[in-house]
């Protein structure tokens, strides 16, 4: 018995928050060329989900990344791309952490870059609009500048999360370090393509892919720099609204002031569904949102969102809706008008009154509403404007018995989905990375935008958290993708915090 107890007397403690942050960035001062050499050659593979010889051809550098790291590896067969799948055992660990990436990319147009080739990585001295110039001989320099930004599709969504977390591994393991739980790693193919093939792919590897918690590393950090958590993201649905007018335009001389302007009756109409203030006024739709606890409100609080910085931005002088916080706001379902048509304008514009006109709309929603069931609201108080709602182009029966006739379309629905910031798992990642970094991070309860993975998440049914690393103004899914390097190596660190948790 003594002598277990010398034993454990004798055995190193585990490293603070704060010395792993240390070690790791020590280590990744004396080896910032390796990693990004390595980050360099993973961005110069085309990476289209459509392409699926492109993908598997990534999918065969991931192989060998993570085998190099002493993962087991396998490709996951679905109906589209293969899934990469990855797994280590740490000795001694009670838990299983999953971790989800994705390595495809969004399409490119290569005639919109400031290079001749959106997969030949290039390094500039900053921000192409602030006047950063190309930097030659880059990729043989043994240290790099934080403002200098690497130019490449998906360099910020999603490749430098998987390099960076391979880095933080290499760290870890340089430092003597474990991780302090089993590692599974699933790297989506078709992410982009908003991930067909991951649900039912759970349903095939379910026993796989159990875990007790999951880490998502994509998406961007505040915009403040701070090591940001983000506890989910809203969901979305989408359809269009037609307001029917004549059977086709009519002369505006001939007929104005006798035939009714459908354009006219659509405005009416969405006006009708939200007041002045930008609250929704169909009846039930707030109805499922759940109010906020004082921890909830505080951790919204606590988001250093500079609402002054962001008007300026946008040219608006306020908020939709005076005294709520950005934050506020997000954890509210939306109804957004996303276009409208209707004739013609400019140029081609005609004195007609138009046979239609059309809003595109889109509905952000949050955990705990259906896009289904708000629609099926927006439908009743379509009825009760007096509205009839058809489900084709109305026929001559319909058009002669109702003088006002609407259609509505709704398209597919990506539920939303949040891991409460207040239970356990949630309070250990914040704490280990207000430990590491001298502040809490910011905590995110819901970011604005909607990820293809939410029924992902739902499916395995654990707590998921999103751990982004890279810059905000990284013109993902646009020309010119880029990252900031000073963002690249701190998410290193901020990995390696988030694996030893």
């Amino acid at each position: 018995m003594l002598g277990l107890l010398f034993l454990l007397l004798q055995a190193p403690s585990a490293p603070s928050p704060a010395e792993v942050r240390a070690k790791v960035d020590a280590w990744t001062a004396v080896n910032q060329r390796a990693v990004v050499a390595e980050l360099a050659d993973l961005l110069s593979l085309p990476n289209v989900a459509a392409n699926r010889d492109d993908i598997i051809r990534n999918v065969e550098f991931l192989e060998k990344a993570f085998a190099r790291r002493g993962f087991t590896t396998r490709r996951l067969e679905t109906t589209g791309n293969p899934l990469f799948f990855a797994e280590r055992a740490t000795p001694g660990a009670r838990e299983t952490t999953l971790i989800y990436a994705h390595v495809d990319g969004q399409p490119v147009d290569a005639s919109k870059w400031k290079q001749s080739d959106p997969w030949t990585p290039v390094m500039r001295s900053g921000r192409l609009d602030a006047g950063g110039t190309d930097l030659e001989g880059w990729s043989e320099r043994p240290t790099f500048e934080d403002d200098w930004r690497l130019f490449a599709r998906s360099a910020s969504d999603d490749k430098s999360p998987i390099v960076a977390m391979l880095a933080a591994l290499d760290a870890l393991a340089a430092s003597n370090i474990r991780p302090t739980t089993h590692l599974k790693v699933i790297i989506d193919t078709e992410e982009e393509a908003s991930s067909p093939s991951l649900v039912p792919a759970v349903k095939r590897y379910r026993e796989l892919l159990a875990a007790d918690m999951m880490l998502i590393f994509d998406g961007p950090i505040h915009s403040s720099g701070r090591p940001t958590l983000a506890f989910g993201a809203r969901g979305i649905i989408t359809g269009n609204l037609t307001v029917y007018g004549p059977r086709s335009g009519v002369h505006s001389g001939n007929y104005g002031n006798w035939v009714a302007n459908p354009a006219l009756s659509l405005s009416r109409l969405l006006a009708s569904m939200k007041d002045d203030e930008g609250r929704v006024t169909v009846e039930g739709y707030y109805d499922e949102v759940a109010p906020l606890t004082s921890e909830e409100r505080a951790l919204l609080a606590g988001v250093p969102d500079d609402a002054k910085e962001l008007m300026r931005v946008f040219g608006v002088a306020a908020p939709e809706r005076a005294g709520r916080s950005l934050q506020e706001g997000l954890q509210e379902p939306t109804l957004n008008i996303r276009g409208l048509a209707s004739a013609h304008v400019g140029a081609g514009a005609r004195t007609i009154i138009p046979d239609r006109a059309v809003a595109a709309l889109d509905l952000r929603l949050v955990k705990e509403t259906s896009g289904a069931r708000l629609m099926a609201r927006i439908a009743d108080h379509i009825r009760g404007q007096g509205f009839h709602l058809v489900d084709a182009e109305p026929t001559d029966a319909e058009r002669a018995a109702h003088a006002k006739l609407a259609r509505l379309d709704v398209e597919l629905e990506t539920p939303a989905f949040r891991t409460s910031p207040l239970l356990p798992e949630s309070r250990a990642l914040a704490s280990a990375m207000a430990r590491a970094f001298g502040a809490p991070p910011v905590q995110i309860r819901t970011l604005g935008g909607t990820v293809p993975i939410a029924p992902f998440v739902d499916a395995l049914n654990v707590p998921a958290v999103l751990v982004p690393i890279v810059n905000f103004d990284n013109n993902q899914h646009e020309e010119n993708e880029n990252l900031r390097m000073g963002h690249f190596f701190k998410g290193i660190q901020i990995l390696a915090v988030a694996l030893t948790r």
